[in-house]
Protein backbone atom coordinates (compact mmCIF):
# COMPACT_ATOMS: atom_id res chain seq x y z
CA UNK A 1 0.00 0.00 0.00
CA UNK A 2 0.87 3.64 -0.60
CA UNK A 3 0.87 5.83 2.31
CA UNK A 4 -1.70 8.58 2.65
CA UNK A 5 -1.23 12.24 2.46
CA UNK A 6 -1.70 14.45 4.90
CA UNK A 7 -2.12 18.24 4.15
CA UNK A 8 -1.12 20.58 7.21
CA UNK A 9 -3.87 22.70 6.76
CA UNK A 10 -4.04 26.52 8.84
CA UNK A 11 -0.33 26.04 10.67
CA UNK A 12 -1.71 28.29 13.28
CA UNK A 13 -4.65 25.90 14.21
CA UNK A 14 -3.91 22.61 15.73
CA UNK A 15 -3.47 20.45 12.74
CA UNK A 16 0.57 20.38 13.41
CA UNK A 17 -0.12 18.87 16.85
CA UNK A 18 -2.85 16.62 16.59
CA UNK A 19 -1.20 15.14 13.44
CA UNK A 20 2.15 14.28 15.82
CA UNK A 21 -0.47 12.57 17.91
CA UNK A 22 -2.09 10.64 15.30
CA UNK A 23 1.78 9.53 14.48
CA UNK A 24 2.25 8.04 18.00
CA UNK A 25 -1.11 6.27 17.80
CA UNK A 26 -0.69 4.97 14.30
CA UNK A 27 3.20 4.39 13.65
CA UNK A 28 3.17 0.68 14.25
CA UNK A 29 -0.66 0.46 12.33
CA UNK A 30 -1.00 2.06 9.01
CA UNK A 31 1.62 4.80 7.32
CA UNK A 32 1.36 8.31 6.32
CA UNK A 33 3.16 11.20 5.95
CA UNK A 34 3.02 15.08 6.40
CA UNK A 35 3.36 17.85 3.78
CA UNK A 36 4.25 20.59 5.70
CA UNK A 37 6.98 23.69 6.44
CA UNK A 38 9.85 21.26 8.17
CA UNK A 39 10.96 23.97 10.96
CA UNK A 40 7.08 24.70 11.60
CA UNK A 41 7.09 20.87 12.33
CA UNK A 42 10.07 20.02 13.96
CA UNK A 43 9.39 23.28 16.71
CA UNK A 44 5.88 22.03 17.24
CA UNK A 45 7.48 17.99 17.43
CA UNK A 46 10.25 19.62 20.40
CA UNK A 47 7.73 19.99 22.47
CA UNK A 48 5.82 16.49 22.08
CA UNK A 49 8.75 14.98 22.13
CA UNK A 50 8.22 13.58 18.98
CA UNK A 51 11.20 12.67 16.43
CA UNK A 52 10.61 14.56 12.47
CA UNK A 53 12.10 12.62 9.68
CA UNK A 54 12.31 14.78 5.94
CA UNK A 55 11.74 13.05 3.16
CA UNK A 56 12.21 13.64 -0.49
CA UNK A 57 9.32 11.36 -1.90
CA UNK A 58 6.31 9.65 -0.48
CA UNK A 59 8.36 6.51 -1.67
CA UNK A 60 10.13 7.16 1.65
CA UNK A 61 7.39 7.26 3.81
CA UNK A 62 7.35 3.57 5.51
CA UNK A 63 10.99 3.33 6.06
CA UNK A 64 10.64 7.13 7.76
CA UNK A 65 7.66 6.03 9.90
CA UNK A 66 9.09 3.87 12.09
CA UNK A 67 11.89 6.92 13.17
CA UNK A 68 9.39 9.41 13.01
CA UNK A 69 6.66 11.43 12.07
CA UNK A 70 7.60 11.58 7.67
CA UNK A 71 7.73 15.25 6.65
CA UNK A 72 7.87 15.99 3.11
CA UNK A 73 8.72 19.61 2.97
CA UNK A 74 7.10 22.60 1.99
CA UNK A 75 7.67 25.72 3.25
CA UNK A 76 5.68 28.44 4.84
CA UNK A 77 7.10 32.44 3.88
CA UNK A 78 6.27 33.51 7.74
CA UNK A 79 6.03 31.77 10.87
CA UNK A 80 3.01 30.55 12.61
CA UNK A 81 1.94 31.31 16.15
CA UNK A 82 -0.56 29.07 17.44
CA UNK A 83 -3.93 30.85 17.40
CA UNK A 84 -3.11 33.55 14.98
CA UNK A 85 -3.84 33.21 11.66
CA UNK A 86 -1.85 34.98 8.89
CA UNK A 87 -2.74 35.52 5.63
CA UNK A 88 0.63 35.78 4.28
CA UNK A 89 0.57 31.97 4.48
CA UNK A 90 -2.38 31.20 2.22
CA UNK A 91 -0.90 30.91 -1.00
CA UNK A 92 1.40 28.31 0.79
CA UNK A 93 -1.43 26.36 2.48
CA UNK A 94 -3.12 25.99 -1.19
CA UNK A 95 -0.15 24.68 -2.88
CA UNK A 96 -0.16 22.10 -0.03
CA UNK A 97 -3.44 21.13 -0.61
CA UNK A 98 -2.58 21.09 -4.79
CA UNK A 99 0.57 19.35 -4.07
CA UNK A 100 -1.14 16.15 -1.56
CA UNK A 101 -3.67 16.04 -4.54
CA UNK A 102 -1.55 15.56 -7.56
CA UNK A 103 0.76 13.33 -5.19
CA UNK A 104 -2.88 11.52 -4.78
CA UNK A 105 -3.78 11.65 -8.39
CA UNK A 106 -0.29 10.44 -9.76
CA UNK A 107 -0.64 7.17 -7.56
CA UNK A 108 2.38 8.42 -5.47
CA UNK A 109 -0.25 8.26 -2.38
CA UNK A 110 -2.92 6.38 -1.83
CA UNK A 111 -5.16 8.95 -0.18
CA UNK A 112 -5.22 12.86 0.83
CA UNK A 113 -6.37 13.17 4.27
CA UNK A 114 -6.61 17.24 5.03
CA UNK A 115 -6.36 19.21 8.15
CA UNK A 116 -8.46 21.73 8.78
CA UNK A 117 -8.08 25.42 7.16
CA UNK A 118 -9.11 29.11 7.79
CA UNK A 119 -11.67 29.73 4.61
CA UNK A 120 -11.70 33.37 5.30
CA UNK A 121 -7.30 33.65 5.75
CA UNK A 122 -7.13 31.80 2.07
CA UNK A 123 -9.70 33.90 0.99
CA UNK A 124 -8.07 37.55 2.10
CA UNK A 125 -4.39 36.16 1.82
CA UNK A 126 -4.64 34.41 -1.59
CA UNK A 127 -7.79 34.85 -3.03
CA UNK A 128 -9.29 31.94 -2.35
CA UNK A 129 -12.28 31.77 -4.63
CA UNK A 130 -13.92 28.73 -3.23
CA UNK A 131 -16.44 28.04 0.07
CA UNK A 132 -14.47 25.26 1.30
CA UNK A 133 -12.07 22.24 0.95
CA UNK A 134 -14.87 19.95 -0.77
CA UNK A 135 -15.54 22.79 -3.65
CA UNK A 136 -11.54 23.18 -4.01
CA UNK A 137 -10.84 19.30 -4.16
CA UNK A 138 -13.84 19.04 -6.72
CA UNK A 139 -12.13 22.34 -8.69
CA UNK A 140 -8.88 20.47 -8.91
CA UNK A 141 -10.58 16.96 -10.05
CA UNK A 142 -13.31 18.20 -12.29
CA UNK A 143 -15.72 16.52 -10.19
CA UNK A 144 -19.30 17.52 -11.17
CA UNK A 145 -20.42 16.96 -8.02
CA UNK A 146 -18.41 16.21 -4.68
CA UNK A 147 -20.76 14.99 -2.00
CA UNK A 148 -19.90 15.37 1.59
CA UNK A 149 -20.14 12.40 4.16
CA UNK A 150 -19.57 12.59 7.58
CA UNK A 151 -19.09 9.22 8.67
CA UNK A 152 -18.39 7.29 11.91
CA UNK A 153 -19.03 3.60 13.35
CA UNK A 154 -22.59 5.35 14.33
CA UNK A 155 -24.05 6.78 11.79
CA UNK A 156 -22.96 8.65 8.00
CA UNK A 157 -24.91 11.29 6.72
CA UNK A 158 -24.88 13.23 3.56
CA UNK A 159 -25.99 16.67 3.39
CA UNK A 160 -27.70 17.53 0.04
CA UNK A 161 -27.28 21.44 0.29
CA UNK A 162 -24.23 22.50 2.34
CA UNK A 163 -22.63 26.06 3.50
CA UNK A 164 -25.75 28.31 2.25
CA UNK A 165 -28.12 29.72 3.93
CA UNK A 166 -30.90 28.62 5.40
CA UNK A 167 -33.14 30.89 3.72
CA UNK A 168 -31.78 29.31 0.58
CA UNK A 169 -31.96 25.90 1.08
CA UNK A 170 -36.16 25.66 -0.25
CA UNK A 171 -34.39 27.47 -3.61
CA UNK A 172 -31.72 25.58 -4.21
CA UNK A 173 -32.73 21.85 -3.19
CA UNK A 174 -34.19 20.43 -6.92
CA UNK A 175 -35.62 17.05 -7.73
CA UNK A 176 -32.29 16.69 -10.04
CA UNK A 177 -29.53 17.69 -6.90
CA UNK A 178 -31.36 15.19 -5.05
CA UNK A 179 -31.25 12.81 -7.32
CA UNK A 180 -27.99 13.46 -8.62
CA UNK A 181 -26.42 13.24 -4.83
CA UNK A 182 -28.31 9.57 -4.56
CA UNK A 183 -26.51 8.23 -7.39
CA UNK A 184 -23.09 9.71 -5.87
CA UNK A 185 -23.48 8.12 -2.58
CA UNK A 186 -24.58 5.16 -4.03
CA UNK A 187 -21.86 4.68 -6.53
CA UNK A 188 -19.05 5.56 -3.68
CA UNK A 189 -20.78 3.32 -0.93
CA UNK A 190 -20.86 0.29 -3.20
CA UNK A 191 -17.41 0.82 -4.91
CA UNK A 192 -14.92 2.22 -2.05
CA UNK A 193 -17.61 1.03 1.17
CA UNK A 194 -17.83 -2.49 -0.07
CA UNK A 195 -21.78 -2.35 0.46
CA UNK A 196 -23.00 -4.20 -2.02
CA UNK A 197 -26.71 -2.62 -1.94
CA UNK A 198 -26.70 0.44 -0.19
CA UNK A 199 -29.75 1.22 1.94
CA UNK A 200 -30.50 5.07 1.72
CA UNK A 201 -32.54 7.08 4.09
CA UNK A 202 -33.75 9.98 2.68
CA UNK A 203 -35.12 12.57 5.19
CA UNK A 204 -37.42 15.51 4.30
CA UNK A 205 -36.78 18.92 4.73
CA UNK A 206 -40.37 20.09 6.39
CA UNK A 207 -41.17 19.04 9.79
CA UNK A 208 -42.71 15.73 10.45
CA UNK A 209 -42.03 15.66 6.53
CA UNK A 210 -44.43 18.07 5.22
CA UNK A 211 -47.03 15.95 7.31
CA UNK A 212 -48.68 15.23 3.73
CA UNK A 213 -48.89 18.92 2.42
CA UNK A 214 -50.03 20.33 5.63
CA UNK A 215 -46.56 21.81 7.07
CA UNK A 216 -44.96 22.31 3.45
CA UNK A 217 -45.28 20.76 0.00
CA UNK A 218 -40.99 20.30 -1.14
CA UNK A 219 -41.86 16.42 0.21
CA UNK A 220 -44.18 16.15 -3.09
CA UNK A 221 -42.93 18.59 -5.26
CA UNK A 222 -39.29 17.78 -4.93
CA UNK A 223 -38.30 14.57 -2.80
CA UNK A 224 -41.05 12.30 -4.01
CA UNK A 225 -40.57 12.71 -7.73
CA UNK A 226 -36.56 12.11 -7.46
CA UNK A 227 -37.35 9.17 -5.39
CA UNK A 228 -39.43 7.69 -8.13
CA UNK A 229 -37.01 7.99 -10.16
CA UNK A 230 -34.01 6.00 -8.19
CA UNK A 231 -36.72 3.49 -7.08
CA UNK A 232 -37.10 2.63 -10.71
CA UNK A 233 -33.78 2.37 -11.84
CA UNK A 234 -33.69 -0.37 -8.77
CA UNK A 235 -31.58 1.59 -5.83
CA UNK A 236 -32.45 0.91 -2.58
CA UNK A 237 -33.75 4.70 -1.55
CA UNK A 238 -36.81 5.02 1.45
CA UNK A 239 -38.68 8.09 2.71
CA UNK A 240 -38.95 11.23 3.07
CA UNK A 241 -38.81 10.61 6.45
CA UNK A 242 -39.25 13.33 9.57
CA UNK A 243 -35.67 14.03 10.40
CA UNK A 244 -36.77 13.84 14.23
CA UNK A 245 -37.10 10.02 14.10
CA UNK A 246 -34.76 9.09 11.72
CA UNK A 247 -31.55 9.23 13.97
CA UNK A 248 -32.39 7.00 17.25
CA UNK A 249 -30.35 3.83 17.30
CA UNK A 250 -33.05 1.20 16.03
CA UNK A 251 -33.96 3.56 13.03
CA UNK A 252 -30.34 3.60 12.26
CA UNK A 253 -30.47 0.14 11.86
CA UNK A 254 -32.55 0.61 9.00
CA UNK A 255 -29.95 2.20 6.65
CA UNK A 256 -26.19 2.75 5.59
CA UNK A 257 -26.83 6.18 4.91
CA UNK A 258 -29.23 9.09 5.74
CA UNK A 259 -29.20 11.79 3.12
CA UNK A 260 -30.24 15.40 5.06
CA UNK A 261 -31.95 18.31 2.96
CA UNK A 262 -29.37 20.88 4.71
CA UNK A 263 -25.91 20.94 7.13
CA UNK A 264 -27.28 21.00 10.38
CA UNK A 265 -29.69 18.77 9.60
CA UNK A 266 -26.92 16.14 8.46
CA UNK A 267 -24.10 17.01 11.03
CA UNK A 268 -25.89 17.85 14.32
CA UNK A 269 -27.06 14.19 14.98
CA UNK A 270 -23.77 12.44 13.75
CA UNK A 271 -22.06 15.43 16.18
CA UNK A 272 -24.07 14.77 19.06
CA UNK A 273 -23.69 10.79 19.20
CA UNK A 274 -19.66 10.46 17.94
CA UNK A 275 -18.30 14.41 17.92
CA UNK A 276 -14.68 12.91 17.99
CA UNK A 277 -14.77 10.12 15.82
CA UNK A 278 -16.66 11.62 12.95
CA UNK A 279 -14.95 11.87 9.61
CA UNK A 280 -15.75 14.57 6.82
CA UNK A 281 -15.08 12.49 3.47
CA UNK A 282 -15.34 14.07 -0.04
CA UNK A 283 -17.56 11.22 -2.04
CA UNK A 284 -17.53 12.05 -6.16
CA UNK A 285 -13.80 12.27 -6.80
CA UNK A 286 -11.38 10.42 -8.96
CA UNK A 287 -9.36 10.10 -5.48
CA UNK A 288 -10.08 9.22 -1.96
CA UNK A 289 -10.11 12.29 0.74
CA UNK A 290 -10.83 12.05 4.34
CA UNK A 291 -10.63 15.21 6.62
CA UNK A 292 -11.43 15.05 10.78
CA UNK A 293 -14.84 16.67 11.58
CA UNK A 294 -13.48 20.15 13.44
CA UNK A 295 -12.05 23.17 12.72
CA UNK A 296 -8.59 24.83 13.07
CA UNK A 297 -9.53 25.25 17.11
CA UNK A 298 -7.90 28.63 17.56
CA UNK A 299 -8.27 29.17 21.20
CA UNK A 300 -6.56 25.65 22.05
CA UNK A 301 -3.61 26.17 19.39
CA UNK A 302 -0.61 26.11 21.48
CA UNK A 303 -1.70 24.40 24.71
CA UNK A 304 -1.27 20.85 24.15
CA UNK A 305 -4.90 19.78 25.03
CA UNK A 306 -6.19 19.13 21.08
CA UNK A 307 -7.65 15.61 20.40
CA UNK A 308 -6.27 13.86 18.01
CA UNK A 309 -9.39 11.13 17.64
CA UNK A 310 -11.41 12.54 14.71
CA UNK A 311 -7.92 12.90 12.80
CA UNK A 312 -7.02 9.23 13.88
CA UNK A 313 -10.35 8.26 12.52
CA UNK A 314 -9.82 9.79 9.34
CA UNK A 315 -6.51 8.94 8.79
CA UNK A 316 -7.48 5.36 8.98
CA UNK A 317 -10.68 5.71 6.78
CA UNK A 318 -8.72 7.46 4.33
CA UNK A 319 -6.23 4.21 4.50
CA UNK A 320 -9.40 1.90 4.25
CA UNK A 321 -10.86 3.38 1.19
CA UNK A 322 -7.81 3.73 -0.74
CA UNK A 323 -6.57 0.21 -0.07
CA UNK A 324 -9.92 -1.16 -1.39
CA UNK A 325 -9.97 1.21 -4.50
CA UNK A 326 -6.10 0.27 -4.85
CA UNK A 327 -7.45 -3.33 -5.15
CA UNK A 328 -10.50 -2.75 -7.30
CA UNK A 329 -8.17 -1.11 -9.45
CA UNK A 330 -6.04 -4.22 -10.28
Amino acid sequence: MKPVALTLGDPAGIGCEITLKAWKALREELCFFLIGDLAHVAHMAQAQNVPVTPIQSPAEAPAAMQQGLPVLKHALPHAAPAGRPDPANAAAVIEIIRRGVDLVRRGEASALCTNPINKKALQSGAGFAFPGHTEFLAHLSNAPLPVMMLASPLLRVVPVTIHIPIAEVPRQLTADLLEATVRVTHAALRADFGIEDPRIAIAGLNPHAGEQGAIGQEERTVIRPALDRLEADGLNVTGPFAADTMFHPVARRNYDVALCMYHDQALIPIKTLDFDGGVNVTLGLDFIRTSPDHGTAYDIAGTGTASPSSLIAALRLAAELGARRAARAT
